[in-house]
């Protein structure tokens, strides 16, 4: 069996080349490298298929650093020696892209951030970030990373300007650079209004926002939000969500974690599934939809009381099945049967 059909979610279609090399090419050198590296890689993946002359994970790691901005291969960490929070998971992430760790609370999903970080050590597996090893030891690399913590404990008694700014200081930014980051980061996060006050006053779309400003402070090439929607009402849900888009627009590299499924299908570009500490799929939005969601739909619903409508609707169609997938999303399934499923889905929402 050849590597294709064993690692199918290899992505070989961008190639990562580093800034500080492309400072020193023309564009159309560094486009005709990017295309002969991707043919090259192919070819590779070609000889290694048919010949079974070189073994795959060995291989494998090496291909991965070329393309990609982080890669985990065989990835696992197991606490206590005995809770297996992650299950040997290989992921790569090109640049320019969004992915979605998507899973449920106690997936791994926290778990694998803190690993990309290096502020853990895997107990087996290799991390690597912008083509470097990642460890605790790999201050230089963290510094071109930033990160939105699912549970941000912040200083209560300072204020988003001199919380940014301590943020800055800390990164070793030059005070006037510092300065200039901090308003247009205020502005592009709507924070402008709330930038004096204390932190302990502000809401918790506020505290997000000024969460995500403090992980762009650095000007990352690589973001890491932990679940950056979870607790917001509707409004600072959107807005979030609306802030990751454009920092998608620019270009950003951005891992979402997250366990709410609409908000990974408005912003990401692939996802990786996991349950239990294992990798179940990894792969585009658009392949996930059409292997999970067969007959399904999600519907997104707005001041509604989810509980008491998945009862109602539970009593009138009795051949179809809802859930609560999402703070405000209700999942519709017909099953396999056979069926007039978007006259059903008509009535069900009239």
């Amino acid at each position: 069996m050849c590597i294709r059909d064993r690692i199918y979610y290899v992505n070989a279609d961008i190639l990562l080349v580093d800034k500080r090399v492309n400072e020193n090419l023309s564009p159309f050198l560094a486009i005709a490298i990017s295309v002969l590296s991707i043919i090259g890689s192919w070819l590779i993946y070609d000889f290694i298929c048919k010949s079974k002359l070189i073994n795959y994970k060995i291989i494998f790691p090496i291909v991965l650093l070329i393309i990609g901005t982080a890669i985990s291969f065989g990835l696992t960490k197991i606490y206590e020696n005995r809770l297996v929070a992650l299950n040997t998971v290989t992921i790569d992430i090109a640049q320019g892209t969004v992915l979605g760790l998507i899973g449920p609370n106690g997936a791994g999903k926290s778990t694998a951030l803190m690993l990309f970080l290096g502020m853990q050590t895997a107990t087996a597996g290799s991390i690597s970030v912008f083509g470097q090893p990642m460890s605790l030891a790999s201050g230089d690399l963290r510094k071109r990373i930033g990160f939105l913590p699912q549970t941000g404990a912040y200083p209560p008694d300072m204020t988003p300007i001199t919380y940014l700014d301590q943020v800055g200081m800390l990164f070793g930014i030059p005070k006037q650079l510092r300065k200039q980051r901090i308003a247009a980061l205020l502005h592009a996060t709507d924070m402008l209004q709330a930038s004096a006050q204390r932190i302990d006053h502000l809401s918790s779309g506020q505290r997000t926002r000024m969460g995500i400003a403090a992980a762009l402070i650095n000007d990352p090439e690589l973001l890491l939000l932990d679940e950056p929607t979870v607790g917001l009402d509707p409004e600072g849900r959107s807005y979030t969500l609306s802030l990751i888009k454009d920092l998608k627009r620019r270009g950003r590299t951005i891992i979402l974690a997250t366990h709410i499924l609409p908000d990974a299908d408005q912003v990401c570009d692939r996802v990786a599934v996991l349950n239990h500490g294992k990798l179940v799929y990894h792969g585009t939005v658009a392949d996930m939809k059409q292997i999970a969601y067969h007959n399904t739909v999600d519907i997104m619903v707005d001041g509604t009381d989810i509980p008491s409508a998945l009862q109602s609707l539970a009593l009138q169609f009795k051949n179809v099945e809802f859930d609560q997938s999402g703070h405000e999303t209700i999942r519709v399934s017909f099953g396999n049967r056979a069926g007039d499923f978007a006259g059903e889905l008509g009535v069900i929402l009239g």
